[in-house]
């Protein structure tokens, strides 16, 4: 989710979109049905799943970058992370959450922090406990989607300067194949990058606040001197455009580490992708794509799949991004609520790419349940729209599975499918959870 902070509410200005269809009450634990498969028999099962991040749901993890911005003065983040979903502990509660909802997918995040909390010291507990999370997953039924970088990094790695340190590519092309080599056989797929081209798109055609930028700037270099360094870096911040290269070459040296251990692994990276749409003859729609997304698309041509990340639509006039439209419905957040923009941003990666598309992400921030149970069955229904028209899309994983950490926004904003008690951590199964699980009941058992 997105890291990008505004003096707005929206926690986005490029993401969101919404009969409460009869809340499906009770689930069926009966033994599954065949599942549905994409491409004919002996192709893979369609994903149904959930998602979460790390540094979002597991609490404290102290040696991360996002931990020590969270604790320095100035800051930018709302309230910190702390204990977040407590899901480091009770990771095995929500599996079985996923798993009771007949779902057959779960993504999660790694968190290289805790791998390697120290340049050089590498703790075999940390790759052992995500090791059980896939066993586990696969024990259930459930397909790992493993993402090696959601945003955070170590506090050590940014205080070297981040990506922008030459080493940085193959120092996390050696963190990829560590991974994997210790998770082993039971990955589904892995995602290498969550949306590293967010900052772009959230600066395309805007012009940025002056108070959060130089927020932002102190925030960093307090954090610098916390870390006795001149320096700190971190995913989507600084020079966005000349991020793009470094990251770009860590994909394509971990691809190539994955593929030395299992060439038949899936290695993909994640893309944040509104359905843009041009208003007016002179829009800047095409302009928009050749900065924000054409040098990600060049590289997922030589991928196994593209993953999309689409909240809502963006509206681009001849000045760039235009306001959302004078009496649309809103989400909590302020975006647009159009469901159905992930179908045209499936369509549009898929003819740039080639490639097999997975939504990794796709969901609302809303405290009212009833329109997210009204959103997954328009936003699910583009997406099986686009893959019956031949589109090859191989999985749906909406965002999220627990209320959880929104980054700079805290614990207000609430995405999740599953709602958790601030103080037990008791988990709590929505209403809208059930209308996912109806919909994937019925579409793998086709």
């Amino acid at each position: 989710m997105s890291l990008k902070p505004s003096p707005s509410p929206s926690r986005r200005s490029i993401l969101t979109a919404g009969t409460l269809a009869a809340a499906l009450a009770t689930q069926s634990h009966a033994a599954p049905a065949p599942p549905r498969r994409v491409g004919g028999e002996g192709a893979a099962p369609f994903l149904w799943g959930a998602a979460i991040a790390g540094h979002q749901v597991e609490g404290n993890n102290v040696a991360s970058d996002i931990w020590l911005l969270e604790q320095v003065r100035p800051t930018l983040f709302r309230e910190p992370s702390g204990d977040a979903c407590d899901s480091f502990e009770r990771w095995r509660e929500d599996l079985q959450i996923v798993r009771s909802l007949d779902l057959n997918a779960y993504r999660f995040s790694v968190e290289w922090s805790r791998i390697e909390p120290a340049e050089g010291q590498v703790s075999r507990a940390a790759l052992d406990h995500y090791r059980r999370i896939v066993l586990a997953c696969r024990e259930a039924g459930l397909a790992p989607v493993v993402t090696l970088s959601h945003f955070t990094s170590p506090r050590w790695f940014a205080a070297k300067g981040g990506w922008f340190h030459p080493d940085a590519p193959a120092t996390f092309a050696r963190h990829a194949e560590r991974v994997i080599r210790h998770l082993g056989e039971g990955v589904s797929h892995v995602v290498t990058f969550n949306e590293p081209n967010l900052q772009l798109l959230g600066e395309w055609g805007r012009t940025p606040d002056p108070v959060v930028r130089q927020t932002m700037a102190d925030m960093l270099a307090a954090a610098a001197r916390a870390s006795g360094s001149d320096r700190f870096s971190l995913m989507n911040t600084g020079d966005a455009a000349a991020m793009v290269a470094p990251v770009l070459e860590a994909h394509r040296l971990a691809r190539q580490a994955i593929k030395g251990i299992r060439p038949d692994l899936p290695v993909g990276m994640t893309i944040a992708l509104p359905d843009d749409q041009a208003v007016g003859p002179d829009s800047r729609l095409e302009d928009k794509r050749a900065t924000v997304y054409a040098p990600f698309f060049a590289q997922a041509r030589h991928d196994d799949f593209l993953g999309v990340q689409t909240y809502s639509r963006s509206l681009i006039g001849s000045d760039g991004p235009l306001p959302v439209p004078e009496g649309a419905d809103r989400t909590q957040m302020g975006d647009e609520l159009y469901p159905q923009a992930i179908g045209g941003s499936i369509r549009y990666a898929h003819a740039q790419t080639g490639r097999p598309i997975l939504v990794t992400e796709n969901g609302l921030a809303t405290e009212d349940d009833a329109l997210r149970a009204r959103f997954i069955p328009a936003a699910t229904a583009a997406v099986i729209a686009a893959r019956d028209e031949g589109v090859p899309v191989i999985g749906y994983l909406h965002w999220s599975l627990l209320d959880n950490f929104e980054w700079f926004a805290g614990y207000g904003p609430k995405f999740g499918l599953v709602s958790v008690d601030r103080t037990t951590f008791e988990r709590t199964v929505k209403p809208s959870a059930r209308v996912l699980a109806g919909i994937a009941r019925r579409d793998l058992s086709r």
